[in-house]
């Protein structure tokens, strides 16, 4: 009896994962926006009373493709954190996030581009995007940081909202410290999603030597040193 849930278990993970698969390459062909349930089980020679099984809504398929492209970019940062100094560690991790990027630019255009119109991402996919931002949260936290810019003071509302984020994700750091962070992070997201989506083009187009002085500068102003 055990052998035949097992068996079914890996059947039902097995059509799940093709499910995906097929959501994935039906991104890629026309976009999260025409994705749909009936279309994937057409593909795939179910019904759609089948499929239903599997993820009831179009949005719960959405959800788990989310949350599947978080996971994989995740773990793409944190592998790149393995080992090295912080300065080297923080620059792999930027490499990391836009060799992923650029090797599946639909599943980053599903998690960084534009808004889908009615699907609104639950909870469920706040553990899996915070796994690059904590993976800098932690090189951050190893070392005596010295930015080489001091900046305006935090405004009391902005001080405010940043503590809030330490408390939850690093104590330890300043709140000025935290808003390097998200000025960085974002910054690179913005730089990785300018390059995809051909901002670029015209300027610094192909942007190899662009994006790795960019994070050079981005080491300086968080503070990491140099040597360590």
């Amino acid at each position: 009896m055990n052998a035949g849930r097992t068996a079914r278990d890996r059947a039902r993970a097995e059509l799940t994962q093709e499910i995906k698969n097929e959501a994935r390459r039906q991104l890629a062909v026309d976009g999260a926006q025409k994705l749909s349930l009936r279309s994937v089980a057409r593909e795939l020679g179910m019904v759609s009373s089948a499929l239903y099984r599997y993820f009831p809504s179009r949005d719960e398929l959405l959800t788990a493709l989310i949350i599947d492209a978080y996971n994989a970019l995740g773990e793409a940062a944190e592998t790149a954190v393995a080992s090295g100094s912080p300065r080297e560690r923080w620059r792999r991790a930027c490499h990391a996030v836009r060799d992923w990027a650029r090797a599946n630019p639909h599943e980053y255009a599903l998690i960084y581009g534009s808004p889908i119109p009615g699907y609104v991402a639950p909870q469920d996919t706040v553990v899996s995007a915070a796994r690059v931002p904590l993976a800098m949260v932690g090189i951050l936290r190893e070392v005596e940081l010295k930015p080489v810019f001091d900046g305006p003071p935090l405004t009391g509302g902005l001080a405010g909202q940043l503590r809030v984020l330490g408390v939850q994700i690093a104590p330890e750091l300043s709140p000025e410290t935290l808003n390097r962070l998200l000025v960085v992070w974002t910054q690179l997201f913005g730089m990785i999603s300018f390059e995809l989506f051909g901002q670029l083009v015209g300027s610094v187009d192909p942007a190899d030597e662009f994006f790795d002085h960019t994070v050079g500068q981005f080491c300086d102003f968080v503070g990491l040193p140099v040597t360590s």
